[in-house]
């Protein structure tokens, strides 16, 4: 039986643009659930854990080729700093209840699914790419999970680590207004995407023209309401 997801969530984020990623974790619903305590979000600067006097986060690619790849050190040190890992790269006991992830092209497609499966965790912790990416050992060491969240290239992992994060935020109970506004969502079956949703003004005039709401739902028949709305739940494609 699937495990229900946990009464408070922590996720950190680690970063080179803490400032990037604060606000959004700050605001609306996200914001909110924090003053509810459901969730505890934190953006870290990578750069903490460096050692010289640029706080030099990459180098350059063995074999060559073009750009700059992030070094495993600072990724390694934040984790040992976040108590999740241990010096020789063990899982900490704490690290039993939580996830590491870092995102790329070659990680397994983030779903709803997955969301729920995170939502089931203690704790998250995003591990952010810049430049031409991650030092493959961060992935093979110190990652738990490695997703994608779409086939497109983005400048770094901080909107992806803000989208996952996002999307299992939102199923820890407490953190939405009402409980019922994840009940027949999209995607929450495979496949599946929710109803068109329609408010006031029921005819909504447009030149010549009116746009209006389905008559199924200004009938007061929920048994009709139901079926309509039934009919045009349809199969979704992931992104």
């Amino acid at each position: 039986m699937p495990r229900s997801p946990v009464s408070r969530l922590r996720v950190d984020v680690l970063t080179i643009f803490p400032e990037m990623v604060e606000p959004y974790l700050r605001g609306s619903i996200l914001g909110r659930g924090m003053e509810k305590k459901k969730l505890d979000l934190r953006a870290h600067n990578l750069r903490d854990w460096t050692h010289d006097a640029h706080h030099t986060v990459d180098d350059k690619p063995f074999g060559g080729g073009p750009g700059m790849v992030m070094k495993v050190a600072p990724f390694h040190e934040a984790l040992v700093a976040l108590k999740l890992r241990k010096k020789d790269g063990s899982k900490t006991i704490a690290a039993k209840r939580a996830r590491v992830i870092v995102t790329s092209a070659k990680g397994k497609p983030f779903t709803q699914q997955e969301a729920m499966r995170l939502a089931t965790y203690d704790r998250l912790v995003f591990l952010c790419g810049r430049y031409e990416g991650i030092d493959e050992r961060v992935a093979a060491h110190l990652a738990d999970e490695e997703y994608c969240i779409g086939p497109y290239v983005l400048t770094g992992g901080e909107l992806p680590a803000l989208v996952m994060a996002d999307a299992v935020a939102r199923l820890i109970p407490g953190v939405l207004g009402k409980g019922a506004s994840l009940e027949a969502e999209s995607h929450t079956e495979p496949g599946v995407l929710e109803y068109p949703q329609y408010t006031r003004p029921a005819d909504y005039p447009v030149g010549k023209k009116t746009w209006r709401v389905p008559k199924e739902l200004l009938s007061g028949d929920h048994a009709k309401i139901a079926a309509w709305r039934a009919s045009l739940m349809r199969p979704g494609e992931h992104a």
